[in-house]
């Protein structure tokens, strides 16, 4: 498994939304991260500044590659872009984290 990190932000006044659209994921979008080989993905949040960190295991990047290109994400990131910061593609505006230290 792949370990991947990145950081995103939420609005400040938009947190209690983004927890609840978290917590009632869409099924089809459960669905299709696990047919992309997407493990324990957890999302935590600072609330201080509204960033968030999500870490994940991937099988492959190649498949996980595939996800953004798959309908359902593109209307999860429509339904979540009044929420946070975005691309022009409604993507979240997201930062890669280079792993510095693991403890297996």
């Amino acid at each position: 498994m792949i370990r991947k990190a990145t950081v995103m932000k939420v609005y400040k006044d938009k947190y209690d939304d983004y927890k609840q659209r978290h917590d009632k994921l869409w099924p089809e979008m459960a669905e299709m991260l696990k047919a992309h080989g997407v493990h324990h993905y957890s999302i935590f949040l600072l609330e201080e500044t509204g960033q968030l960190f999500a870490y994940l295991l991937v099988e492959d990047e190649d498949s996980f590659s595939e996800v953004a290109k798959t309908e359902i994400c593109q209307k999860w990131w429509a339904y979540m872009a009044p929420l946070m910061e975005t691309n022009d593609d409604l993507s979240p505006v997201s930062h890669d984290l280079k792993e510095v230290f693991y403890l297996a």
